[in-house]
């Protein structure tokens, strides 16, 4: 396991910069042997409860995560969560949340036993130029089969430092406009000025 790192010295940087970031740091509650931290922002022109709102209820989060199969809540803060993983293979574990500041923080937390340990936080702030929430999302997680897992997650496009990116762009899309592009929507613009 890599040393951890608690703070990057001499900067403001977010703690997902560091050579060696430590969860805890960025505020996440991880057990010391998660080995993956990712971290991504975006600013989304709507308010904070909205965006807080949405990203509460735990069903939706399929809209926008692609791999995210479905979000089962089974009592006010936990959730059993199925997920497909790569080359068809489905992941499943319970979550509890550790963390709820309504409006502005989520986090969360696999229970023990999970088959993918993970923990995670996402924070809402008022942007400073009052156009819209900066979403902060923060996520830990140990990949199945160590560094191998990973490398194999990465070539089938289902590595979360790969998948973060590319959800906080889609939940900006959906917030912003209602709707997600897809393949037949853009068929079907090409055919309306043709």
């Amino acid at each position: 396991m890599a040393e951890r790192t608690t703070q990057t010295y001499g900067s403001d940087a977010p703690p997902t910069t560091a050579k060696n970031p430590d969860p805890r740091a960025a505020g996440v509650e991880a057990d010391e042997d998660v080995s993956e931290l990712v971290g991504r922002t975006v600013t989304i022109n709507r308010s904070r409860q909205e965006l807080y709102d949405f990203w509460r209820d735990f069903r939706n989060l399929p809209l926008f995560m692609e791999n995210i199969e479905s979000v089962t809540i089974l009592d006010g803060n936990r959730s059993h969560w199925k997920v497909r993983g790569p080359a068809q293979s489905d992941l499943e574990w319970d979550s509890v949340i550790t963390e709820d500041v309504p409006g502005a923080v989520i986090a969360w937390s696999s229970v023990e036993g999970a088959n993918v340990d993970n923990a995670g936080r996402v924070e809402f702030r008022d942007s400073t130029n009052g156009r819209g929430t900066i979403v902060n999302v923060t996520i830990a997680y140990d990949p199945p089969a160590g560094a191998l897992g990973k490398a194999f997650a990465k070539i089938f496009r289902r590595e979360p430092k790969i998948q973060a990116r590319l959800e906080l762009r889609r939940f900006k899309q959906l917030m912003e406009t209602g709707e997600l592009p897809t393949a037949a929507m853009q068929a079907d613009a090409v055919l309306e000025e043709a």
